[in-house]
């Protein structure tokens, strides 16, 4: 399945147009190799993502091509979160 779908399906990211832009400017490693929004994924694999301040680690888990809501979680397993700089402690 293409990255930028599995993004949207597992809603990871809201919108596919976002995950696209956001993978094609390099903020997006799959088993630590940047990826573009075309790149595949399979179960097993480990996607990083880099949204500003925080960068998310998860697990693909498995691949769904259509998901609800309550189910997308399932696609998934949250490996780290991490914040470069936490604003709730200041």
């Amino acid at each position: 399945m293409r990255l930028d779908k599995y993004l949207k399906i597992s809603r990871i990211i809201k919108r596919r147009p976002i995950a696209k832009k956001i993978a094609d400017q390099g903020r997006i490693m799959v088993n630590d190799k940047v990826a573009k929004s075309s790149s595949s994924v399979v179960t097993g694999d480990v996607v990083t993502i880099k949204f500003g301040n925080k960068t998310l680690v998860v697990k693909v888990k498995q691949l769904l091509d259509s998901t609800k809501k309550e189910d997308a979680e399932q696609m998934y397993e949250i490996l780290e979160e991490k914040y470069e700089q936490d604003f709730r402690e200041i």
